[in-house]
């Protein structure tokens, strides 16, 4: 009984001494901040490169930053806050997310059954995952659970598959994927090359058949769209000249799609 007395009698006086210190030697809000912050989505992403929400309120103030940077902020909150801040707006290209993988379980191969953690980083330890395609996508989530926009999803044939219409391009997905298989590409391009593996056609084909075989059709096509890895059998977009959805015809295995 005694000893819970202590223990209170500590806290309480713990919590006193606390409030007077914040009292006496706590800072101000800065009214300017907390109003540009208001103006802020609140989602604490990071996609603008500052420590969340209020760390990018504070740099703006600070004039360390320009508005325009937070890709989730909702239509003409950028402008108030530039009206505020007395500055320009920076305007950036939307982007979205792109899992660079068609390999699903339809299209692609295993080599064993996983059956440890559910999660990606976990199942990389044990021998790259379990798909013969040591290059595709795992399927387990790691990126759908760091999204704090619910934009991905793994489907019913364990893919991840990004939602186009809600990803606002914070890149928190890019660093989850431990096969580094997602990347932040102009919103405005409508096909991708859905494939990361450099080897050679033939080997890859026979762990997916969604596998991108680097038989340059898409290239020929049109060159100024799209170009061969150098050293590797493998097509890329050139986003800063996307190509038109209809060349995605030409792919003979549709690793060139929406």
């Amino acid at each position: 009984m005694v000893t819970l007395v202590i223990i209170v009698v500590v806290g309480l006086l713990t919590g006193i001494a606390i409030a007077l210190v914040s009292r006496w030697f706590g800072v101000e809000p800065n009214p300017v901040e907390e109003e540009v912050r208001n103006l802020l989505s609140g989602a604490n992403c990071g996609g603008c490169g500052f420590p969340g929400c209020a760390g990018y309120a504070k740099a703006l103030v600070a004039g360390a930053a320009k508005p325009g940077a937070c890709s989730s902020q909702c239509a003409g909150a950028a402008e108030k806050m530039a009206k505020l801040l007395g500055v320009a707006v920076v305007h950036k290209e939307p982007k979205v997310a792109v899992v660079f993988c068609s390999g699903d379980d339809m299209k692609a191969t295993r080599q064993a059954l996983y059956n440890g953690i559910n999660d990606c980083r976990d199942a990389m330890i044990v021998a790259a995952g379990a798909k013969t395609c040591a290059y595709g996508c795992l399927g387990l989530g790691a990126c759908a659970r760091v999204c704090p926009f619910g934009a991905i999803e793994i489907n019913e044939h364990r893919l991840a598959v990004v939602h186009k219409e809600i990803c606002v391009g914070c890149g928190k997905c890019v660093g989850a994927c431990p096969k580094k298989l997602i990347k932040l590409v102009p919103k405005s391009a409508e096909i991708h090359v859905h494939c990361m593996n450099p080897v050679r056609g033939p080997e890859k084909f026979k762990a997916c058949k969604a596998a991108c075989i680097g038989c340059g059709k898409c290239v020929k096509t049109a060159p100024e769209h799209v170009k061969l890895v150098p050293g590797a059998a493998l097509a890329e977009v050139d986003y800063g000249n996307p190509p038109p959805e209809a060349l995605a015809e030409v792919c003979p295995t549709h690793a060139l799609r929406k």
